[in-house]
């Protein structure tokens, strides 16, 4: 271990001092001022998050999930996967006013957890969007290729073959092409590429008004009331929820992914005009907005065509096709690129700025961080991340990837509610409070664990005692949203299977999992002022952390070792170069330079006054000896 801070240029600083080194954490009024154009208003931030958010999936989601998990209850699907995605974007206003900075989860677990984990949350992040962008780019250029009937992939399949295992089977020169151009379009200007994302978000959301009135002419209550006898053998029991209450929740469990997207909004709170007020706004306004689209195209969905009878690929352009409607399939075509467009753009527009956030604290390399005078964006980051996602879609077979993107915002999602729990309890920095007691007087109140656990004192001021037992009750409440996932996947298979022993398991963790929320509530919470509040705390982050620990526990392992692999490749970064070029390091070492030269300054001065008193004493019988 010695010898490993030392190659890296630094001396060995112990146990504590690792732990410390690890944990250090970023100010949240950090004094350094933007570099970044504020030019983004909250309707820009709105059209963002819709653009991000509501992609392809609006075109496809409601056909797929109500004909294999919810039928026509798929709305109820929608609606509690809207619930849940609102308590992250909670989260994620009340962080995104706190920390207006650009790098979403990346910065706010700097400032509350630690640098390590910052950086590990940020890497994710990286791979999240960098994923992201080059799946939806590819998706886009298979459907221009199927409406042209598969022309490019024979041309570049027979000319430019490709024939190694895991990669494409020729190079996908158009995603690359489309990449490129949609990463100058985001570095020639924020201003400008939100532009070009409002327009085709207002066009998607457009055709999706048109697909639901349209709809509205040809809809039946009696696709949600269908009998048991006209129902095909393995679709459920028919009526409005065929496959039952559990069938609901695993719907929800897919629509959930629907929601995916928001967070990008976080991400350029450093380039929000007023972000204290617009990044909650446009959070919130942005899934509402989701919502009402997957809510109406659901609903016209399953009484326009039995749920049984809804294609899982392309369930609006099938259905307009049964009724004879030509000229909607093509208004539905032109509604799915745009949406692909938008989609692109917000999984591109938040990746360079994660990385130039990394890159300002010195966890990146510092080209990186290089702004552009003339449009006021980060240029190298915005190009190379384009150039690197273009190779992804252009060269790899992403099938096999797709799961990671998940992994990352899961985490990154769980990250953000822990943070939030974390800073609203943390101790106050305050000597003398409101009511004229010292800080010190509430630290040194004796009480016994349990009266601490539950505050029996009734306090009201948070101390480092509070703040710290937050803290570890939150790491038991992941642990045990962890157990509880995996008593849950015994209900989940089939109710039928359940034994006594699940039964007991279940009847012991949740009692635990809310005792531990409620001895979390207990606590006295920060007085700090913010512009907006997750309200019902610790509930709704509690909640949040839960369904997003659940959907990862789900995920299947060939995307845990990827994910690992990942991460083997951000420590080795980590320890490599950020550690010893981090901003934080260098700052803290300069203020103990200063801190020691203010000190062997008063020494000096404090030798020297010494001095000058033995001098003026001594002076007057020196004279009377020598004129003696």
């Amino acid at each position: 271990m010695n010898e490993f801070f030392e190659s890296i240029g630094m001396p060995f600083p112990g146990l504590r001092g690792i732990y410390h080194v690890l944990s250090r954490k970023k100010p949240i009024e950090d004094s350094n001022e933007s570099k970044l154009a504020k030019v983004l208003s909250a309707f820009d931030l709105t059209t963002l998050g819709i653009g991000s958010t509501l992609g392809v999936g609006v075109y496809v989601l409601a056909g797929q999930v109500s004909k294999i998990y919810a039928g026509p209850a798929v709305i109820f699907s929608f609606l509690i996967a809207a619930i849940a995605s609102i308590f992250a974007g909670l989260c994620y206003a009340e962080f995104g006013a706190r920390v207006p900075r650009a790098g979403s989860a990346y910065i706010y677990s700097y400032v509350t957890i630690g640098e390590f984990i910052a950086f590990i949350i940020g890497w994710n992040l990286i791979l999240e969007y960098a994923i992201g962008s080059a799946s939806v780019v590819k998706g886009l250029s298979s459907y221009l290729d199927n409406l042209c009937g598969h022309a490019m992939e024979k041309f570049l399949g027979t000319h430019l073959p490709m024939n190694i295992d895991g990669l494409n089977a020729y190079p996908d020169i158009f995603a690359f092409g489309v990449t490129i151009i949609f990463s100058w379009a985001i570095a020639f200007g924020v201003k400008e590429s939100t532009r070009l994302n409002t327009a085709f978000t207002l066009l998607n959301l457009s055709v999706v008004l048109f697909v639901i009135i349209a709809g509205l002419f040809k809809v039946t209550t009696k696709n949600w009331t269908l009998p048991k006898s006209s129902i095909p053998e393995g679709y459920g029991e028919g009526g409005f929820a065929p496959y039952g209450f559990a069938g609901i929740i695993r719907g929800a469990a897919i629509c959930f992914y629907g929601f995916i997207g928001f967070d990008c909004i976080a991400t350029a709170g450093e380039e929000a005009k007023n972000p204290k007020k617009s990044i909650p706004f446009a959070v919130i306004a942005s899934l509402a907005m989701v919502f009402l689209a997957y809510f109406g195209i659901s609903t016209v969905l399953t009484m326009m065509l039995p749920y049984y009878e809804q294609d899982e690929s392309a369930p609006l352009v099938h259905v307009f096709s049964i009724y004879g409607w030509t000229a909607p399939q093509y208004i539905v075509s032109i509604g799915a690129i745009c949406a692909m467009c938008t989609s692109l753009m917000g999984s591109m527009f938040p990746l360079p700025r994660i990385v130039y956030a990394m890159a300002t604290d010195g966890l990146l390399f510092q080209f990186m961080a290089e702004i552009s005078s003339k449009h006021k964006t980060p240029l190298n980051s915005t190009l190379l991340t384009g150039f690197l996602t273009g190779a992804f879609a252009a060269i790899f077979n992403l099938k096999q990837l797709m799961n990671m993107m998940s992994i990352g915002t899961f985490l990154a999602y769980s990250m953000v509610a822990a943070c939030v729990l974390i800073l609203r309890y943390e101790s106050t920095d305050r000597k003398i409070l409101a009511n004229g007691h010292t800080l010190k007087d509430y630290e040194e109140t004796k009480c016994s664990f349990w009266q601490l656990l539950f505050n029996s004192s009734r306090s009201i001021v948070p101390t480092k005692k509070t703040s710290q037992l937050v803290t570890m009750l939150i790491l038991m409440y992941v642990l045990q949203c962890i157990l509880l996932t995996q008593v849950l996947s015994n209900f989940e298979e089939n109710l039928s299977h359940v034994t006594a022993s699940d039964i007991v398991k279940l009847a012991v963790t949740l009692p635990l999992l809310i005792l531990t929320l409620y001895a979390i509530s207990r606590q006295p919470v920060s007085p700090a002022h913010l512009a907006f509040k997750v309200p019902y705390v610790p509930w709704v982050p509690g909640f949040s952390l839960l369904i997003n620990v659940y959907l990862m526990i789900k995920l299947d392992i060939m995307t845990w070792i990827r994910f690992s692999v990942w991460i083997v490749i951000g420590l080795i970064i980590f320890f490599g170069y950020s550690i010893r070029n981090s901003c934080l390091r260098m700052r803290t070492e300069m203020k103990i330079l200063t801190e020691s030269e203010s000190r062997d300054r008063s020494e000096i001065d404090n030798i020297s006054l010494e001095q000058n008193e033995r001098f003026t004493t001594q002076a007057p019988l020196m004279v009377m000896q020598s004129s003696i």
